[in-house]
């Protein structure tokens, strides 16, 4: 079933993603070459908690961080580590939330390290601008497929690997609620959209094939060919008009 928030809901729902907004531009200030992937962690969660909120990835269903930190290959989930220490030219991305007096948020990012190819630096754009060309879409009284097959429309040209086994989500009480929202072309329509709704949604957009592999640690999500991958994630609300995009880093 999907929620449809009130007022008193999406007050709370604004504030915990103005929080997580601010985590995300402080993580994006302190990445840096010669860091390894649990000092990321170590900070995320504190600056979670010092901002009032509760970290929602933490011991969710098991995963034992706060902040997945996914390097290069790593699609999702990537667990953070003492040894994994990040070098110029590597690209990272951050997927994290928190909870805010009963109210999850979720969002994600994937930065540059220092210098890298044009071809990964484009992936990475053309990641984020399929989220935008996506919620031009999510609009009330249009579907939800709408929104897939907008973002696969943007990345078309690009001849990239649209993730398919893993999708955006519904948000609220829960982290994960329904609907699940693919990133990906679909035939069909899809529930229609409310206001009230408030959605994570996010690309998951590979330089090569679209299939992916779990590693033995059954959380970290790899491209099955060995290519680089980005994430770009907001969570959003449904309104009258367009789509309020809850997450944004503060200016």
């Amino acid at each position: 079933m999907i929620t449809i928030k009130n007022e008193e809901e999406i007050a709370l729902m604004r504030e915990s993603c103005r929080l997580l907004g601010i985590v995300h531009k402080e993580l994006a200030g302190y990445l840096k070459p010669g860091i390894s992937t649990l000092d990321i962690d170590t900070f995320g969660e504190a600056l979670i908690r010092k901002l009032g909120g509760i970290p929602n990835f933490k011991n969710y269903n098991g995963y034992p961080a706060s902040i997945c930190v996914s390097v290069n290959d790593e699609v999702v989930h990537g667990i953070p580590s003492a040894d994994r220490i990040i070098k110029d030219g590597d690209i990272v991305s951050l997927d994290c939330g928190l909870i805010y007096k009963g109210y999850h948020s979720d969002a994600a990012r994937t930065h540059a390290v220092g210098d890298v190819s044009p071809e990964v630096s484009e992936l990475i754009s053309a990641t984020e601008k399929s989220f935008w060309d996506g919620i031009k879409k999510a609009k009330a009284g249009n579907h939800l497929y709408d929104i897939s097959n907008a973002i696969a429309e943007s990345l078309l040209d690009g001849g990239y690997g649209i993730v398919r086994d893993l999708t955006g989500h519904g948000i609220g009480t829960r982290l994960h609620e329904d609907p699940s929202i693919p990133n990906f072309a679909k035939r069909g329509h899809g529930p229609k959209l409310k206001k009230g709704m408030t959605l994570a949604i996010e690309p998951m957009v590979n330089l090569g094939t679209d299939e992916v592999e779990w590693l033995d640690d059954d959380w970290t999500v790899v491209t099955a060919d060995g290519s680089w991958s980005a994430h770009y994630e907001n969570t959003i609300l449904i309104t009258d008009g367009e789509a309020e995009v809850l997450t944004l880093e503060p200016k």
